[in-house]
């Protein structure tokens, strides 16, 4: 049976620049003909990774890694060994996994990997440390091709089976592709839509000056001056989760598959990106969090927004935007949704109809709400 979970979120943020494009200006994007804010989902899928281990929502063991920099890993982790010796060996052992690294020692590319999988390697060197002793001659490292060769064809079978994601549960959510190891590849099982105001936002510019704290009475004017960009916006933003999928990346584990939903669910509503905050200090967490189960499959609900909401005296642009939410799903869950979906929700706005779906009184209670639901649907 499909599953997806679905959260869609209405966020209002101060004046801020979470997210910035090339030239330093927050990012922006044409939506219904008119200019909207745009936080992207690489930025908040960012943010949520770091959430979750900031609230330590996610045991360590299960936490995933993004760095070009796995030989130094394992270094740390092989401390006690001889470091010329174990460099030579880390070299061997990923290479027979497929991993290169380039002569400074990083790997050609950001890899993606779970705690498991790095402390697999670390393993898989100290059982065979013996095996690897071919990987360096005369204190020259050989070639990739070459150590390769070198590494046992047992060492080689290992190395590659440990690149299995490692049940990690932010490799499993956001998926990992690496171009020459299709193989070791993994879907993810959630897509985050990129933030768009509900509304039109024009950019503004802060022009700011410093003041040299040491300087004389016959050196007027600032020690510094520039400007930087900003907006503020209510956004709208949206996530939908496979269960399904997650579990199989998850290696069919219902426990942590479990787990990691409950965990998702607190951190995509805690996560605020960090770009620019020792600047503008936005720390605004969501007016409305609307989770769906649905069945059928999933239904944005961006096109509420299409004709952007106008600010009104008597509305705040917070509460018109909630009211639309839930108008426009009425109509696609009419046409497009199936009898099953159901719905639970946060709301400080008040604008969301008290007869659609169990209100929540608090994150925590949201966050098990969705745990319940999926464990008495999730197949063992």
């Amino acid at each position: 049976m499909s599953l997806f979970i679905e959260f869609h979120l209405i966020q209002n943020f101060a004046p801020s620049n979470l997210n910035r494009d090339d030239t330093g200006a927050p990012k922006d994007a044409l939506f219904g003909g008119h200019r909207r804010a745009r936080v992207s989902s690489q930025c908040f899928k960012r943010a949520i990774r770091l959430t979750a281990q900031e609230h330590d929502l996610v045991a360590p063991e299960f936490r995933g890694v993004r760095t070009k920099k796995l030989k130094a890993l394992l270094l740390e982790r092989l401390a006690t060994r001889d470091p010329v010796e174990a460099e030579g060996r880390i070299e061997t052992a990923l290479a027979a996994a497929g991993l290169k690294l380039k002569e400074d020692g990083k790997t050609e590319y950001l890899l993606f990997l779970g705690e498991a999988e790095i402390a697999g390697f670390a393993q898989l060197i100290e059982q065979h440390w013996d095996d690897l002793a071919g990987a360096s001659v005369g204190g020259e490292k050989k070639g990739k091709k070459e150590a390769k060769a070198s590494a046992p064809a047992e060492v080689v079978k290992k190395a590659k089976a440990l690149l299995n994601g490692g049940k990690a549960v932010d490799v499993a959510l956001f998926g990992r592709m690496l171009a020459d190891m299709p193989e070791v590849n993994q879907d993810a099982a959630c897509q985050v839509a990129h933030a768009i105001s509900t509304h039109r936002v024009e950019r503004e510019f802060d022009y700011f000056t410093a003041v040299d704290d040491k300087g004389s009475a016959d050196e007027p004017g600032a020690g510094m001056i520039g400007q930087v960009e900003f907006n503020s916006a209510t956004l709208y933003r949206y996530a939908v989760l496979d269960v399904n999928k997650l579990q199989s990346n998850l290696q069919r584990d219902n426990e942590l598959t479990l787990s990691a939903l409950e965990a998702f669910t607190q951190a995509v509503v805690r996560a605020i990106p960090t770009g620019k905050q020792n600047t503008f200090a936005a720390h605004n967490l969501p007016s409305f969090v609307g989770v769906c189960l649905r069945h059928a499959g999933p239904l944005s609900l961006a096109n509420a927004f299409e004709k952007p909401v106008s600010p009104r005296v008597d509305k705040s642009l917070t509460y018109q935007s909630v009211e639309l939410l839930a108008s426009h799903e009425d109509k696609l869950a009419t046409v497009y949704g199936d009898s099953r979906d159901q719905w639970a929700y946060l709301d400080l706005s008040e604008a969301w109809p008290v007869q659609k779906g169990q209100r929540a009184a608090n994150l925590n209670e949201l966050a098990a709400w969705v745990r319940g639901q999926v464990e008495s649907r999730v197949e063992a």
